[in-house]
């Protein structure tokens, strides 16, 4: 068995040259390009930086303008606005303060250069919203036993639109059947309702798409009327209302049908379509049948489909009529045109759509029919043709295609450029290439006019095309099958009107590496030394380099081992030596490799008879092969068998070998018993046989015999497929599809290729296809994780295989959305139960759970831990570190791609915990620190009054900022103090004067209790208060005088004083 990968390597090398287009060089100037873009309903993550892309390139380097709801947009008066380097990208700095409402509106890019501008599409820019649900009391809902009943939602507006889902108030999402089911809309319809379904809590939940946030709604509580028989009735439809509605959907969109019945019993809902069958291949029924989905609908999905619901009582049916309309799609994009001066051509945009698009065209940005006329170009519907352009003619051209379901708009420009051949590619180039592979020469070129590209070999002779050769329209020599004579130098020539360019690439054919004799198949005794061979032929001015693998493993060569030139030596053999060996010659080229299976046994305890004691060996090798009854398909193969040195033949081994695909190498064919000495053994096709023979005794095999003569077979279809055939992505857009190439003996005929064909599972579209050479190909642009269908036929000069079977393959994985219904619940105060769906998109096979879950009390963390749980578990136990703290948990489902998005939920606040939060967190608020520091301070100033009236005696001068005159009647002393034994019933001054001019006092009994500082007054021994005494002022006065020096604390202190 041999290996080529010079030939895969080689041709997947020429798939990529064939693709790309002609480049204009980066010295040559360009019109702006635009390479990136964000979409064009761009809905942002409110908490995150906004970016909105437009990437371009051109030569000079464009320029970036914005326009945002159709007005020019300065960024410069924007500080949170700014541009990334060499990027029309605008940044948005919403860390920095930015509020990201403020920044939505319609953006468009424009990117110029002086030969012209490019254009974006309209990028509206939206702000992703959860707003809350409001709060309503929902009165109790009381339904008779066997009615139907539907719970509604009615989420808040939230873009974009949430996740609904409906759970009881522990988290227990609410079982969902045939009976009870949540419709599109997010209401809960109860088809009928059974006394079982009488609950206090069915809560509606919206789970927010960036956030991951979960609002619940006000849960309702469901009182059911039980009565000693249901009656049975036949179905009616919650949804859709009557018996006939329409659907609109768009090409290329999934189509949703929804039928919800109620009756009892539970009605059967079964879907039809008028006229023809239902699209079974891209047709899936959910929601226990009630919803009728169709992927990627098409123009014939149209029609009048009915739903009808049956049960014993009778059946009902709902027509929808459906019609499939179609944004613009492009059935021609038009292309960047190079031309140069005096030259004609013409740009094409068609698009279809329904209804059928409208074609506008602009150049630079403006619409055509508001420039000025060009001679140098018309406008024909949905093409620009380009007559004897100019110089100065160079532009950005936009189609744009609408309808009222969208629009598409590409950019195409026109450069008019003047400029001789040239080859662009690196001089004097070296191509090395094993005999027999394919391999291309690469002469990247360009010019304006485009110039025509020719190929010479050895620099004469006509030019190189047809045959064995084929030149691309890149500029690249395809030499299907390079044999000795194709040696030499060759010339690519690049002609236009302005000139002449060549590059000269130099090929040497190598002779392929084959090991001409390989290791054999050998049966040792334990304690005895191996010698497996491989001589190896190989171009000399390659460098060689031979290996040994065991088992399919890269071989140490240890102590009892040894390397002699290629040859493997092993001493004293052991069970462990036991296994396939594998000789690999390997050049920077190409390599080959044969291989051998040693068995070990155990050995005998003499190497004599215990009844003679002649020596025992190995048989000698069989002689005189003959071949006779020469057939198609079959040969008789007899040979003599040699001495048996006194151990008797116990069989014959009979290898062949064939020259085409591994010459050199030999392989096992037959085996019979040790008492016959010919085989009738069966052939492939288009095989040049050679056989040999080898002998079996107890003490091994013999060396092998003389070969034969040749026999060739005559060649045919192959009669086998590849098998192993397997589709597996190596990056989440592609699919690589392999197989277990034939071998020589299936070949059957020459060049042996395969034809492999593709296409996604359910779909019906048809077949993708490519032959190769390899065991390999690899499907590009494929939607994440999806299955499809793979067909590999072998196919050879002759003709093909029959007709292969059909394998599922899937393209590669992405990162898993979050998984659903994730909820918990805590049977006790010491454990709390987690438990989850799959996600509804998991995006590849799913390889476990990454749970992280961290204790909280208040503002203080624990450490966070983190587990990873296997792909069949959806359950998880958590044993709380006490019955206190609240858990954060995060869930997110894994491919191997990694970690997908994460769903977080906080065990709830208990009343108890809440209590011991606050004892636990008062003394570290700023408000109580506060106050303890205002009541240090209040009683720090009442004891400096108490010391000074202690000091001062009993009578206590009054001095307020507003003088208050003195009555008649107000006995003053003459250091102008008052004395209050006497004047215990007269009103104070400062009291209210009611209406009818009576005095108001501020209380019913005034009494110096009224102006202490509490309930009873305190005397000296002398009789003097020792107290705190203020005149009380009226309401409406203090109120009126907030800077008093009432409101002062020194004043206060001098008052009381």
């Amino acid at each position: 068995m041999k290996s080529h990968p010079g030939l895969w390597i080689s041709f997947i090398i020429l798939i990529l040259q064939l693709v790309c287009a002609i480049k204009v060089p980066q010295d040559l100037y360009q019109p702006p390009t635009i390479t990136k873009e964000s979409e064009k309903n761009y809905i942002v993550d409110p908490r995150d930086n906004i970016n909105i892309e437009c990437e371009a390139t051109g030569n000079p380097f464009p320029t970036f303008t914005w326009t945002r709801n159709g007005k020019f947009y300065n960024v410069a008066k924007d500080p949170k606005v700014s541009f990334r380097r060499r990027s029309g990208t605008l940044v948005i700095d919403i860390y920095g303060g930015g509020r990201p409402e403020d920044y939505e509106g319609e953006y468009q890019c424009f990117a110029r250069n002086r030969h012209g501008t490019a254009l974006s599409n309209k990028i509206v820019l939206q702000v992703s919203r959860s707003p809350l649900w409001p709060k309503e009391n929902l009165d109790p809902v009381v339904v008779n036993e066997g009615a139907s009943l539907i719970l509604q939602c009615n989420p808040p507006p939230s873009l974009p639109p949430p996740v609904i889902f409906w759970m009881s108030s522990s988290m227990e999402p609410i079982a969902q059947n045939r009976r009870v089911s949540q419709g599109l809309n997010g209401d809960l319809y109860f088809s009928n309702v059974l006394r079982e379904d009488a609950h206090t809590d069915y809560s509606c939940n919206a789970r927010s798409h960036f956030t991951h946030t979960i609002q619940q709604k006000n849960a309702y509580t469901l009182k059911v009327l039980t009565t000693r028989g249901v009656p049975e009735r036949i179905p009616t439809f919650l949804l859709p209302m009557g018996t006939s509605s329409t659907k609109l959907v768009l090409r290329d969109e999934d189509l949703l049908l929804e039928c919800i019945a109620s009756g009892v019993p539970t009605p059967e809902i079964m879907w039809y379509k008028k006229g023809g069958e239902l699209p079974n291949q891209k047709l899936k029924f959910e929601n226990f049948n009630k919803t009728l989905r169709i992927s990627r609908v098409s123009e014939e999905d149209s029609g009048e489909y009915f739903c009808q619901a049956s049960n014993r009582m009778g059946s009902i049916r709902h027509t929808i009529t459906v019609r499939v309309k179609a944004a613009p799609f492009w059935l021609d994009k038009p292309k960047d045109l190079i031309l140069a001066p005096g030259e004609n051509g013409r740009l094409v945009c068609r698009a279809n759509g329904n209804p059928k698009p409208t074609i506008q065209w602009m150049m630079n940005g403006e619409p055509i029919l508001a420039t000025e006329p060009n001679p140098n170009f018309e406008v024909a519907g949905d093409t620009i043709i380009f007559r004897e352009v100019q110089s100065g003619n160079s532009a950005v051209f936009q189609c744009n295609a609408s309808n009222a379901h969208g629009y598409l708009l590409a950019n195409a420009f026109i450069n008019i450029l003047d400029v001789p051949s040239r080859v662009l590619g690196p001089r004097n180039q070296l191509i090395r290439v094993i005999e027999y592979n394919r391999t291309q020469l690469d002469c990247p070129f360009f010019g304006s006019p485009i110039p025509t590209l020719r190929w010479f070999k050895n620099g004469q002779g006509s030019n190189l095309d047809g045959g064995n050769y084929r030149v691309h329209e890149n500029g690249t020599l395809e030499i299907s099958v390079v044999r000795k004579e194709d040696q030499g130098k060759y010339t690519c020539v690049a002609t236009n009107i302005l000139g002449n360019a060549e590059n000269t690439v130099r090929l040497e054919v190598k002779e392929p590496t084959r090991i001409i004799k390989g290791p054999e198949d050998q049966i040792a005794k334990r304690g005895t030394t191996v010698r497996l061979d491989c001589r190896v032929r190989s171009d000399p001015t390659l460098r060689l380099m031979v290996t040994w693998m065991k088992d399919d493993t890269q071989l140490h060569i240890g102590s009892r081992m040894s390397k002699e030139g290629d040859a493997l030596t092993i001493f004293g053999v052991a069970e462990r030596d036991q296994g396939a060996y594998t000789c690999v010659a390997r050049t920077e080229l190409d390599q080959d490799f044969a291989k051998a299976y040693l068995t070990i046994q155990e050995s005998s305890t003499s190497p004599t008879s215990p009844l003679t004691s002649e020596q025992r060996d190995k048989p000698d090798p069989p002689m005189d092969l003959e071949l006779t009854d020469l057939a198609e398909r079959s040969v008789r193969l007899t040979w003599t068998p040699g001495d048996d040195n006194n151990s008797p033949i116990t069989g014959f081994i009979i290898q062949f070998e064939e020259n085409r695909y591994q010459p050199g190498t030999w392989h096992n064919l037959a085996s019979v018993p040790g008492n016959v000495n010919s085989a009738l053994l069966r052939l492939s096709p288009y095989v040049n046989y050679q056989f040999r023979v080898l002998a079996l005794n107890d003490l091994g095999s013999s060396m092998p015999s003389p070969s034969s003569e040749r026999y060739q077979t005559n060649g045919s279809p192959p009669e086998v497929n590849p098998g192993d055939i397997r589709g597996a992505g190596t990056r989440k857009d592609n699919m690589e599809i392999t197989w277990t190439a034939l071998n020589s003996t299936q070949a059957y005929g020459p060049n042996l290729r395969y034809i492999v064909k593709w296409r996604q599972r359910h779909t019906g579209e048809p077949w993708s296809n490519v032959t190769v050479w390899t065991n390999k190909h690899v499907v590009w642009n494929t939607p994440v994780y999806t299955p499809y269908e793979i067909r590999v036929q072998a196919e050879n000069e002759f003709g093909r295989a029959p007709e292969p079977g059909t394998v599922i393959g899937y393209s590669g994985e992405d990162l898993p959305s979050q998984p659903k219904n994730f909820r918990f619940y805590d049977p006790n105060r010491e454990l709390i139960i987690l438990e989850w769906s799959p996600p509804e998109h998991p995006n590849g096979n799913l390889t476990g759970y990454s749970l992280r879950y961290q204790a909280f009390n208040g503002s203080r963390f624990a450490r966070p831990v983190v587990e990873i749980l296997s792909p069949n578990q959806t359950k998880y136990t958590l044993t709380r570190t006490d019955p206190i703290s609240r858990y954060r948990f995060t869930l997110s489902a894994r491919t191997q791609v990694g970690a997908g998005e994460v769903v977080t939920a906080d065990t709830p606040l208990k009343q108890d915990e809440a209590y011991t939060k606050n004892q636990v967190d008062i003394a570290t608020q700023g408000w109580f620190i506060g106050l303890m520091c205002a009541v240090a301070l209040l009683v720090l100033i009442l004891l400096i009054v108490c010391f000074i009236k202690r000091s001062r005696g009993g009578k206590y001068p009054v001095r307020e900022k507003k003088e208050v005159a003195l009555g008649p009647d107000d006995q003053k002393d003459e250091d102008g103090s008052f004395d209050y034994s006497d004047e215990d019933n007269k009103p104070l001054q400062g009291s209210q004067t009611s209406i009818d001019g009576t005095i108001k006092q501020q209380e019913s009994d005034d009494s110096l209790v009224d102006y202490g500082e509490g309930g009873e007054g305190q005397f000296n021994e002398d009789g003097s208060f020792i107290g705190q005494y203020t005149v009380k002022k009226d309401k409406d006065e203090t109120e009126g005088n907030e800077s008093s020096e009432a409101t002062s604390p020194v004043n206060a202190i001098y008052s009381l004083a």
